[in-house]
């Protein structure tokens, strides 16, 4: 319902010469790692293209491809996503975007929208972003990364998840989060909200039966790792994200059970697939 009446808000605030000549675009915006092919090796075409067919103009989206091992702020993460933006937003016309994110994405995302000043890029990109949404993000970090960086025997058992020892996973850690929550992005509990829209999609649990199709989608052996990790995080996680983080900044749009085709949960692997009807959901909303 918070949401609905947002959208209706923010329609009525639009003028009408705006409405009738917005042209709107799609950002899918890849979570922790480096990626020179995020479209077949992070989201995958049937997520992408299912997503798409809800602009008027199909074209106009982009997959973000840049160096997210580096900490939010780098030239190489938040600089990257601000100049492959800038591109797509130039070269299509975009003055409606929307931009869909996944894990330490929406920390990236966050950045730009909570320090304008910091590059002369931002403030166009935030002029025209319509809002977020942050699938699984890890606003508040993930207990993972504080055992990949304590170095002990859990780093070979999540290795593959996170990357090692990456800046990105440094600045994962809860106490790093949650220090820079508190003094460089803006959205959390106490702290000024964002300029535009953060809304939170939220897995809650991982389900790897092998004897139920429904554990296969998006790689039955990723989610059985998920699974594995499950067991350090709360009840209530995807894996890799506890729900609590996830939450943290913004406002939750939804939790898996609640939207997806049967009750089923998102693992941290399944939110960035074309699982369960999510890919159905985000293209509705365009």
């Amino acid at each position: 319902m918070l949401r609905t009446a947002f959208a209706l808000l923010l329609a009525a605030a639009a003028t009408t010469v705006h409405a009738a000549t917005a042209t709107t675009g799609v950002a899918f915006v890849h979570g922790t790692g480096s990626q020179t092919n995020a479209y077949n090796d992070y989201w995958q075409p049937a997520m992408v293209n299912s997503v798409r067919q809800g602009l008027v103009n199909q074209a106009n989206y982009v997959v973000i491809n840049c160096d997210f091992n580096q900490y939010m702020w780098d030239s190489r993460a938040a600089g990257c996503l601000a100049g492959q933006l800038t591109s797509f937003i130039n070269s299509r016309g975009i003055t409606d975007l929307v931009v869909i994110t996944h894990s330490n994405g929406g920390n990236v995302m966050r950045w730009i929208m909570s320090n304008p000043t910091y590059d002369s890029r931002y403030p166009a990109i935030i002029s025209r972003i319509r809002w977020v949404n942050a699938l699984a993000p890890s606003s508040a970090g993930t207990p993972l990364a504080n055992a990949v960086i304590a170095g002990n025997v859990f780093e070979n058992a999540v290795g593959w998840l996170l990357g090692y020892q990456s800046d990105a996973v440094r600045q994962q850690q809860t106490s790093w989060m949650a220090y820079y929550n508190q003094n460089n992005l803006y959205g959390t509990s106490g702290r000024p909200a964002l300029p535009k829209g953060f809304w939170d999609v939220i897995g809650s649990d991982v389900e790897t039966a092998v004897w139920d199709s429904d554990s296969y989608c998006g790689g039955y052996t990723l989610n059985v790792g998920l699974e594995i990790t499950q067991a350090w995080l709360n009840s209530c996680s995807d894996g890799f994200i506890e729900c609590s983080s996830a939450a943290a900044a913004g406002r939750v749009w939804f939790y898996d059970t609640a939207r997806m085709a049967g009750g089923e949960p998102l693992s941290h692997n399944q939110s960035r697939r074309a699982c369960f009807g999510l890919d159905t959901i985000l293209r509705n909303d365009l």
